[in-house]
């Protein structure tokens, strides 16, 4: 920590450069790969629940791809009921299997079919089926939200409890559907491959912090210092993290 705080400023400056460059499109990415959608009404269950269950397949794979898959399976009238938890709950479990492979939004048939079974019963038991009252149950606070779901009832939201996955859920639900948080600044970044990636690159942590097994929770906490008494929030750089990553570390003018 005591070498990030010493380069704050340095590393700050960079920052913002590079969120300048995401603002005027040098990084790429004009489309990312939630937009990969069928746009529904933002404040709509169906919404919700078509940004929700889908990112606890998001493990090791191609982002574009699962939300490409994603769209197909929604557009299809023989597997669209696999995004409602109370019809995929009544059918057979060779069904649901079929129906999440047949355009591979589930790559692992038989684990990753559990898992969207097991959140459809989470949302059915806990919610009767409409994910947006865990949200207003909890006051809309990403704190209680977290604690929630990585804590208090992990076991029942298997893969969207993961400290990368939750985070990136929270974030494309604020982005993508009606949802407004009470303490947005509360948000971190989500670090997957390319933020942990792009925040070694920035010299926010160590090569040793890099292959640590908590690597995670580290840049998680490195943002947080790192904004704090900013105009910044961590959700602020994101997606430009992900994007300067994933189109191979353009240099930062």
């Amino acid at each position: 920590m005591n070498i990030m705080m010493q380069n704050r400023n340095k590393i700050l400056e960079k920052v913002e450069k590079l969120i300048k460059m995401y603002n005027q499109g040098e990084l790429g990415g004009e489309i990312m790969p939630e937009d990969a959608n069928p746009h529904l009404k933002k404040e709509s269950l169906e919404n919700y629940l078509y940004f929700t269950l889908p990112m606890a397949l998001n493990y090791q794979r191609n982002s574009y791809t699962l939300w490409e898959s994603a769209l197909k399976t929604f557009n299809d009238e023989e597997t669209r009921f696999v995004f409602d938890p109370k019809f995929c709950l009544e059918k057979t479990f060779e069904e649901v299997q079929c129906a999440l492979t047949k355009y591979k939004i589930a790559l692992q048939k038989q684990k990753q079919t559990e898992i969207w079974l097991s959140l459809c019963n989470t949302f059915i038991e806990l919610y009767n089926g409409d994910i947006r009252d865990l949200f207003n149950s909890l006051d809309n606070d990403v704190d209680k939200i977290r604690n929630f779901i990585q804590k208090e009832n992990k076991k029942k939201f298997p893969y969207l409890s993961g400290t990368k996955i939750c985070n990136y859920w929270l974030y494309v639900i604020y982005q993508y559907t009606d949802k407004k948080y009470k303490n947005i600044e509360k948000l971190t970044v989500a670090p997957d491959t390319h933020v942990v990636k792009a925040t070694h690159r920035l010299g926010l942590i160590t090569d040793d912090e890099l292959s640590k097994s908590d690597v995670q929770l580290i840049v998680i906490d490195r943002w947080n210092e790192l904004f704090k008494s900013t105009k910044y929030k961590p959700i602020d750089i994101h997606t430009a993290l992900w994007l300067w990553s994933r189109n191979g570390f353009k240099e930062i003018k």
